[in-house]
């Protein structure tokens, strides 16, 4: 069939030149693994922050200050006075907590702690949250001191204040661990990545969207050529049909397009353990989808571009505009409301976000049917726009 000729003509052309492996595969997988190796060490080095932790200087050090430290959940650091500044100074720790030398020596005639100096930053929500971890934990310590004193004054005898002072500590303990609310050292869990348990789960179809788009640079030349040497008018001139030589020409862009998806997502599976083939059928429509809707702007790009310099420029405008809004750079997840509004509705981020229905929320067929439906409809608009603009070339 005259179609498939066409197709089969361009496609010949194409492979022709020695650069098209170079720019069609090498050079998608070479961006794949930087991207990949980019994300995981930005998560890598978000992992290795070191944990926060608050200076103890303690100038008692005896029964009582002991007794607080096990209260505080802090991840404490001994230091003298001097040096818990200077680490203030630096940033290495949150905050400093200074136990006078008198505190708790006058514990058994009276109420009175003496005066604890806890250095924060006030201002910051750090320093907000440990003053108030600081002043529950002395406020209950303070509360069982003055139950001991009182305790050892009603009876006369100052040997009850220990046990007194014991027993409330233990009632504090045992009414915050049935109360609502209570404070414990807070450990952090590690939170999930956004691209699951494998970087190459954003870089892998990322790349594969961007790519597919820069492609066109190469298929739509074929168009502009045959117009500079004046083969496309020789064709018109044939028993070719328009219809015909439209569809030779895009379904060449279709399979070049389609020919690299699948060489990306072959090499994503067997060396970045990306799982494409975790819903091989669901990966098989978008890739094909993503091929039309692609195949469809090149032929938009083709009949309009004068020149090569030309679509390059199209091509790289639109590699750009897709890629950026689309999400194939970055989850639109993390970006501004507005902006990631406007991006959920482009193409490209229905073809990474069907990619990412499988990689990494491991969902199956049900779940991309909305985006080969969406990259539809764009291909329609685009093919309708090449007809089009075909036509008034023709004439």
């Amino acid at each position: 069939m005259r179609i498939f000729d066409l197709m089969i003509k361009d496609l010949s052309q194409i492979f022709r030149d020695k650069k098209t492996f170079l720019f069609l595969v090498a050079m998608p997988i070479i961006f794949t693994l930087f991207m990949g190796f980019a994300y995981n060490s930005g998560e890598d080095s978000a992992a290795d922050e070191p944990d926060v932790s608050v200076a103890w200087v303690d100038d008692a050090d005896n029964e009582l200050s002991r007794s607080l430290r096990e209260r505080l959940p802090l991840s404490l650091v001994d230091m003298e006075e001097a040096s818990a500044m200077d680490a203030l100074a630096r940033g290495e720790v949150i905050g400093a907590l200074i136990v006078p030398s008198a505190f708790g020596d006058q514990a058994q005639g009276t109420a009175d702690l003496g005066q604890i100096t806890l250095v924060t930053d006030t201002a910051s929500a750090e320093g907000q949250s440990l003053y108030q971890t600081v002043r529950v934990s002395v406020s209950q310590l303070a509360s069982a001191v003055e139950i001991g004193s009182l305790t050892a004054d009603a009876l006369s005898d100052t040997s009850e204040f220990a046990p007194s002072f014991t027993l409330a500590l233990e009632k504090w303990d045992e009414h915050q661990s049935r109360t609502l609310v209570r404070t414990e050292k807070a450990v952090a869990q590690e939170a999930e990545s956004w691209f699951g348990d494998n970087p190459y789960n954003q870089a892998s179809p990322g790349i594969l969207v961007q790519f597919a788009i820069m492609s066109l640079i190469t298929a739509a030349q074929i168009l502009v050529q045959e117009r500079k040497n004046r083969t496309l008018q020789r064709l018109m001139s044939t028993a070719m049909r328009t219809w015909e030589i439209v569809a030779g020409h895009m379904l060449a862009m279709f399979v070049l397009i389609f020919l690299q998806i699948v060489l990306l997502v072959l090499f994503g599976q067997w060396v970045l353990d990306v799982n494409y083939l975790h819903a091989s059928l669901a990966t098989l429509l978008l890739s094909v989808a993503l091929g039309i809707w692609v195949a469809s702007m090149g032929l938009v790009i083709g009949v309009v571009a004068k020149s090569d310099d030309q679509v390059i420029l199209f091509s790289m405008v639109a590699m750009f505009f897709f890629s950026a809004l689309g999400g194939t750079w970055f989850p639109l997840d993390v970006s501004s409301g507005g902006f990631a509004a406007f991006g959920s509705l482009m193409p490209s981020y229905a073809a990474m976000n069907g990619l990412q229905n499988i990689l990494i929320r491991g969902l199956g067929l049900t779940s991309v049917w909305q985006p080969v439906g969406v990259m539809l409809v764009y291909a329609l608009g685009f093919f309708g726009l090449g007809i089009w603009r075909f036509k008034k070339m023709e004439m």
